[in-house]
């Protein structure tokens, strides 16, 4: 359901009205259109006040104090990135170098990323920040969910969340990232700290809580008890899950009610099945829906096995696409390359990937305002220049993203 609260970012209050016409294909994901994307064809799209009022054929337009022609190009809602590590400092490349040369990938070097985090000024975590969600937006993104788990540290925990809520509305406490090298031999003290101080100071920062129940990480149990404390002061429940080998985690995202599990590597019929068993109830407003969120940039950079989008599908369950953006396994902020990955890799079709990446999206961070063009959603849109969504799919590592729109207003 969509979050209550003021948008993050200038929004376009006061400003008159903005047509965008002369579109060569209008995705709207909105059931009225053409297949699953809703699709409308010589169509335009009026905004005022940083929402969506009107969408229909051009010919019906009504007017307007200002006007954005299209020429002919594909108008997409603006992609839903819902898995993003952008508060760090450093990189790994020499990590992933390593990997090219056939050295496994393990997320053991994530320990590195904590100490240069630490390190950090605020000034220099907050450029890293904002250069990325720079590079995002220009690619087409204009919802970003931002994780911090690169601080483990009650302090640099709070502060990571804080430089990412100047962004972003969806923030993630991912206290439970690994356990930091000082407590390496005492997991249960670690645990002890991610539910009591670090969650306080991370909490008012925050609106969700993640975990890495993977091996090397966190086991089943203690997953469970660090989601469960963090559903206890009001945040939603996210996992990483099933991304180094099958495991827990996917069945207890969906046991605990998770807004979203994310990796889904490696699945097992009966983790499909629990996935495919979640349901949404819009007439009532209860949302028990876990979205299978995929990051096949982080395949693509580990030279992992892709996930079987076609097996979720096929039976049921909604997916998301998302980046994963990180400077260790998934160093890429653009949601059109996985979207191309998803189609080439994953077996989606390009209506599938793109729904996946704008709708999908914002399933996983149960909002309604994003992911589709209707009235009284969000004006966050990309024009594309190309005539069809096919086109970023087909055209990979193009940049086809012309104009982005965020809040109704051009970027």
């Amino acid at each position: 359901m969509t979050r209550p609260g003021p948008p993050v970012g200038r929004a376009a209050r006061g400003t008159g009205s903005l047509l965008v016409d002369n579109i060569g294909e209008l995705v709207t994901n909105v059931a009225d259109g053409d297949g699953p994307l809703g699709l409308r064809r010589d169509a335009a799209l009026l905004v005022e006040d940083g929402q969506v009022v009107w969408t229909g054929p051009a010919r019906d337009a009504p007017a307007a104090d200002r006007r954005i022609d299209a020429e002919g190009g594909a108008v997409l809602p603006g992609f839903v990135d819902s898995h993003a590590h952008l508060v760090f400092a450093g990189d790994r490349a020499a990590e992933f170098a390593a990997r090219m040369a056939g050295q496994p990938y393990t997320g053991g070097g994530i320990r590195t990323t904590v100490g240069a985090t630490r390190a950090a000024t605020d000034d220099e975590l907050r450029a890293t920040v904002r250069r990325l969600r720079g590079e995002a937006m220009r690619q087409g993104t204009t919802t970003l969910e931002i994780k911090s788990g690169y601080g483990l540290t009650v302090a640099d925990e709070a502060r990571s969340l804080r430089i990412a809520a100047e962004v972003s509305e969806d923030t993630t406490f991912l206290g439970a990232h690994v356990v930091p090298t000082e407590y390496a031999d005492r997991p249960d003290d670690y645990v002890g700290l991610v539910c009591g101080p670090m969650l306080a100071a991370a909490a008012p920062y925050a609106r969700w809580i993640d975990v890495f129940c993977e091996r090397g990480a966190f086991d089943v149990d203690h997953a469970r008890a660090i989601l469960a404390c963090g559903q206890a002061v009001g945040l939603g429940a996210r996992v990483h899950a099933n991304q180094l080998g099958p495991g827990p985690g996917v069945r207890l995202g969906v046991e605990l009610g998770a807004a979203s599990v994310d990796h889904c590597t490696h699945l097992t019929d009966a983790d499909v099945d629990a996935l495919a068993s979640t349901s949404v109830d819009w007439t009532s407003g209860a949302v028990t829906t876990t979205v299978a969120t995929l990051l096949p940039g982080a395949e693509f950079s580990t030279r992992s096995p892709y996930p079987d989008a076609r097996r979720l599908l096929d039976a049921g369950v909604t997916v998301a696409l998302a980046t994963d953006c990180n400077p260790g396994s998934s160093y890429t902020s653009s949601m059109p390359f996985c979207v191309a990955l998803a189609v080439r890799e994953m077996r989606m079709t390009p209506a599938e990937a793109v729904w996946a990446a704008t709708a999908g999206g914002a399933r996983a961070l149960r909002r309604d305002d994003v992911g589709v063009l209707r009235p009284g959603a969000r004006a966050d849109l990309m024009i594309l220049d190309a005539p069809s969504h096919l086109h970023l799919a087909y055209r990979p590592g193009v940049p086809l993203i012309r104009r982005v729109l965020h809040h109704g207003v051009p970027q």
